[in-house]
């Protein structure tokens, strides 16, 4: 029997669940009631619960003995300490990226920092949301690229997957300001300066504080939710 049809399932209903999650359609602490979950994706039982037992894996969801799935709590210690976590590691990525990068790597940073810091006609707010996260992804993961290490890149990813809840509060007080996105702006094109003049401990301190700046703002957001 071709089992791909019920792979492509569990994977659609990772993703959408996923997504949701990070974008706080279901609320930290919220029982996932399988009932909601069928009627919302389409899906049947098995497709769902292969989805949950990878976002328990991931620590986006909460297995409930006996008794099923909440979303995983938020608090101010995991942010603090995804966010240090997320910079030390970026910053020894960096730090081998420089060593090793060659032109191709130089050159697609230049593209990626182009393609993000350009005027994007959108057409909603949502759409500004998705495009401007996916190029700053790009970017990032453009310069970390240099390492030439599969497991550090996986580890990363690992890492970004468990900040994306507290980043998108973050996401949302920023896309849709033009100061802010300024902000963001000259923070990269600073970061491109020092990382392709391969001055590793200014581009390792700079790396650190750019990625730890939303930190701050965050907590406040979490704050006024009564997440924190």
């Amino acid at each position: 029997m071709d089992s791909t049809p019920k792979q492509n399932l569990g994977i659609s209903a990772y993703s959408w669940l996923k997504h949701d999650i990070i974008r706080g359609v279901f609320q930290p602490g919220e029982k996932l009631l399988m009932s909601r979950l069928k009627e919302r994706y389409d899906l049947g039982i098995g497709p769902l619960r292969e989805a949950l037992s990878q976002l328990v894996a991931e620590r986006l969801v909460v297995a409930i003995s006996q008794r099923g799935y909440r979303v995983a709590t938020m608090s101010r210690e995991e942010l603090a300490d995804l966010y240090d976590a997320r910079a030390q590691l970026e910053g020894l990525v960096l730090e081998l990226a420089i060593e090793r990068g060659d032109d191709a790597w130089e050159a697609d940073i230049l593209a990626k920092a182009h393609t993000l810091a350009k005027v994007m006609e959108v057409h909603s707010a949502e759409e500004m949301l998705d495009v401007w996260d996916a190029r700053h992804k790009a970017f990032h993961t453009a310069i970390a690229a240099g390492c030439n290490s599969p497991h550090l890149m996986q580890l990363r990813q690992h890492l970004f997957d468990q900040v994306e809840r507290y980043r998108h509060l973050w996401l949302c007080e920023t896309v849709f300001s033009e100061q802010a996105l300024e902000s963001k702006r000259q923070e990269h094109a600073a970061l491109v300066e020092v990382i392709l003049a391969r001055d590793t401990e200014r581009a390792r301190h700079m790396m650190r504080d750019h990625l730890m700046t939303p930190v701050p703002i965050i907590l406040d957001v979490m704050q006024q939710r009564g997440l924190a």
